[in-house]
């Protein structure tokens, strides 16, 4: 009998937005798969493309950043700072080997606990068929 695969995802959650619709998901007992690591950041802008390559290399199947809608952000521009990151590290990840579908972003507000259950349930679909990530983890 073999086990189905089970990614493992890092999601980094702006403390403002995403991560309070995470808490409204939990205190609301909303199901989806237990499958994600969140860490809580205080905007999506300040995720360094290099957190997400660091998420990636300690054995993460994939990694989403999430935060405020765009035009909501408590930092006024953080989110469209991010956006523009994320599309540079989306080109990355493909010149480097790894799948960009890998990789999601996500708008979430604190009010939207059912579009955070729906993101995490959709991102692990798309991850299932793409197995284990190996490209980026460390031997040894």
């Amino acid at each position: 009998m073999t086990e189905e695969f089970e990614p493992k995802i890092v999601a980094f959650l702006c403390k403002w937005c995403s991560s309070a619709g995470s808490d409204l998901a939990g205190v609301s007992r909303m199901e989806y798969p237990s499958n994600v690591i969140p860490i809580q950041v205080l905007c999506s802008g300040s995720v360094s493309p290099l957190y997400i390559l660091s998420a990636f290399n300690k054995g993460a199947d994939g990694v989403l950043v999430s935060g405020c809608h765009p035009g909501d952000c408590h930092y006024i521009k953080g989110n469209y700072y991010s956006r523009r990151r994320i599309a540079l590290l989306k080109e990355l990840l493909n010149f480097i080997g790894l799948e960009p579908e890998r990789f999601k972003m996500s708008w979430v507000s604190a009010a939207e606990g059912t579009k955070y259950t729906e993101v995490i349930k959709e991102f692990v679909d798309e991850l299932k068929p793409l197995g284990a990530q190996t490209k980026l983890r460390r031997n040894g």
